[in-house]
């Protein structure tokens, strides 16, 4: 791994980094469904509702990874229990976003993001870990599965128009 890599959880005022930070995602996602993704801007604070609940609500958090500073990649995470008498009543802890900055990735960012957040999820009692990866990110694909994470289910689509 990079040598002077720090790790925290993000706070309010880190709200500008996720923003900018998640313009690689939204380039990502845009360029393979742009039917679904709005493409990166350089207004970043358009995303700021997007990223506020990570920073500012109990049930969910983000962890930054900064190297001299400044923020190259970070992870979203929230915790919850299912409301349906028809599921077993289970705290799941679910990702919602992690981001390497490009030049950075292939060097343990992203796997030390994952254990932060897994950390986080056992601190809040949950028993299970989940997340949703596009088929295209292939690259996700491959790490998720190589710290242990399987496919429990497939999400399909079918456009209308």
């Amino acid at each position: 791994m990079s040598q002077g890599l720090t790790y925290r959880q993000a706070t309010q005022a880190d709200l500008l980094t996720l923003c900018e930070l998640g313009q690689t995602l939204n380039t990502l996602h845009h360029q393979a469904r742009p039917d679904i993704y709005s493409d990166a801007t350089e207004q970043v604070e358009r995303d700021e509702p997007h990223w506020l609940p990570s920073l500012t609500t109990a049930t969910q958090a983000a962890f930054l990874a900064e190297s001299c500073g400044k923020g190259v990649g970070f992870i979203t995470v929230q915790v919850g229990e299912p409301c349906s008498p028809l599921m077993q009543p289970l705290r799941a802890c679910r990702v919602g976003s992690v981001c390497v900055l490009e030049a950075l990735r292939g060097q343990g960012i992203g796997r030390t993001l994952m254990a932060m957040a897994q950390r986080w999820a056992i601190e809040q009692g949950a028993t299970d870990m989940r997340l949703t990866v596009w088929a295209f990110n292939e690259p996700a694909l491959r790490l998720y599965e190589e710290i242990g994470y399987e496919i429990r289910a497939l999400e399909m689509g079918k456009r209308l128009n």
